[in-house]
């Protein structure tokens, strides 16, 4: 499926994940505002929902004007941000819980997955079947490493692999090599 194009014109976006925008351009918050307002998301609050492809518009003219680091900024910050899951207590369980928490702040439609398959000991794979850029989800699944690896872990590696088509050159998903 093409990135920015929302799986089910009905999906919506809670406000908590959708003010990630805004919070992830720093300095900028008011061009957050700004293009919020452009793709009919006025005065967003976090109790409220919103349709994921107005959603997907904003964060695509992010990446044409601002660039896709800010894109990876705002998927780090969405652990912060949106609902997750409360019995997270390693970098496994935490990967595992991308995809619980992507369909708890998504709802009235199809949105795809991301699928935690585990390799060896200190590597696991992700696969991201999403309408979602791959530097958005890059920083998502980096944040969520990098929040609950242990202590004796120096950093955590997230690789995006070339083994499948990448959904930024039309492929289906895209995997990343998630390493510590």
């Amino acid at each position: 499926m093409p990135v920015y194009k929302a799986y089910s014109p009905t999906t919506e976006i809670n406000g908590k994940t959708v003010l990630t925008v805004v919070k992830g351009l720093g300095a900028f918050q008011s061009l957050g505002f700004h293009l919020l307002e452009k793709y009919g998301i006025k005065n967003p609050v976090t109790d409220a929902w919103y349709l994921q492809q107005s959603w997907l518009k904003v964060l695509k003219e992010i990446e044409t004007w601002v660039g896709k680091a800010t894109l990876k900024q705002i998927g780090k910050i969405i652990p912060e941000n949106a609902d997750f899951p409360t019995d997270i207590d390693s970098i496994r369980s935490a990967l595992k819980a991308i995809d619980t928490a992507y369909h708890q702040n998504h709802r009235n439609g199809e949105v795809g997955h991301y699928t935690y398959l585990p390799m060896e000991e200190r590597t696991v794979v992700m696969v991201c079947n999403n309408p979602y850029p791959c530097p958005f989800d890059e920083g998502l699944i980096e944040a969520m490493a990098n929040k609950f690896k242990p202590e004796s872990v120096k950093y955590v590696r997230v690789t995006h692999s070339d083994k499948t088509i990448c959904r930024m050159k039309g492929g289906d998903e895209c995997t990343y090599i998630v390493s510590w």
